[in-house]
């Protein structure tokens, strides 16, 4: 009888991926929280910003997406002739699940003179209704850019738009999403740490509660942790973001030794559930099957690109 699941242990995933890449002019970005299979086979790794940019450079006729939802839609966004293949449907976002269209369309209507600038970690739907989107590595750099008179709804992240808040001294009304990853760090162990590893600095990404930045010698986004890393003559870190970072920072600095933030449960919450459905099986599935595709209204993406593009212009 036909076993599917013994034909797939023989493909050689990886160099079927790089084969399919280069016969069909393919692109493969990925989120410093995808695994570190998926981290060493993609041409390109980045936070959101880079990750931006990179969709709107390339010159590929289909990017496959090993992010989550949110970033394939972004790429589609930024190049509506090409292809945008995502491995897995699935793989969602629970802070850009936390702000429904019907319902911030709404609070946009109830606070008319207010500009909204939206983290990236958002659906198609909600870019469109924002006047700029942002990123953990450039929103106090855009927030800083606005006049001090004009009023500023910051969406969908209470964490990041809590924090910003108080980099830039603005007063901003604030949408009340969070990411699971980000909210589930524990301070009592993060403490307990601190105590077992003296020597150690705490890097955080600005997504955690402030709770667990008070406790924290850098914050930044996922690019900064990791240049950080790089830069600071720390020799040991506790990590307060997605634990996928740290592939990127153990490749870069194999003498340093980096402990991820333990969650306050006994689980493997500090990795995303979402970013982790990617698979290289599906990668491979994806450019052999051309599928699934991400498919946008284009009224809708006409709407989202132009707060992607002052996104990118106030970078």
């Amino acid at each position: 009888m036909f076993d599917i699941n013994q034909l797939a242990e023989k493909i050689d995933f990886v160099n079927e991926i790089i084969r399919l890449k280069k016969e069909k002019n393919a692109v493969l970005l990925a989120h410093y929280y995808q695994t570190p299979e998926i981290q060493d086979i993609a041409d390109f790794i980045g936070d959101s910003l880079e990750l931006a940019r990179k969709a709107k450079s390339t010159d590929a006729d289909i990017i496959v997406f090993a992010g989550v939802h949110f970033m394939a839609e972004t790429a589609k966004i930024l190049n509506p002739q090409k292809t945008v293949l995502i491995p897995d449907l699935e793989a969602g976002c629970s802070l850009a699940d936390s702000c429904p269209p019907i319902l911030f369309k709404r609070f946009r209507e109830e606070n008319p003179n207010h500009i909204a600038i939206t983290y990236i970690n958002c659906s198609a739907s909600i870019k469109a209704l924002s006047d700029i989107i942002c990123t953990s590595s450039n929103a106090e750099k855009i927030i800083r850019q606005i006049p001090v008179e004009q009023p500023i709804i910051f969406a969908p992240d209470r964490n990041l738009g809590a924090y910003l808040s108080k980099q830039t001294q603005r007063e901003m009304l604030l949408w009340d999403g969070t990411c699971i990853v980000h909210e589930a760090f524990s301070e009592e162990k993060i403490i307990s740490l601190k105590l077992e590893y003296p020597e150690a600095k705490v890097i955080a990404h600005p997504e955690c509660e402030e709770i667990i930045l008070r406790h924290s010698d850098f914050i930044g986004s996922t690019s900064k942790l990791l240049q950080f890393v790089q830069s600071d003559s720390a020799t040991q870190f506790i990590v307060a973001t997605e634990s996928g970072i740290i592939h990127q920072m153990e490749k870069a600095e194999p003498d340093k030794i980096f402990i991820p933030a333990p969650p306050q449960e006994n689980c493997s919450c500090n990795d995303c559930p979402y970013m982790k459905l990617n698979t290289l099986e599906k990668i491979y599935n994806s450019l052999i099957n051309n599928s699934p595709q991400i498919i946008m209204d284009e009224d809708v993406r006409l709407k989202a690109v132009k707060p992607i593009e002052k996104m990118l212009e106030m970078s």
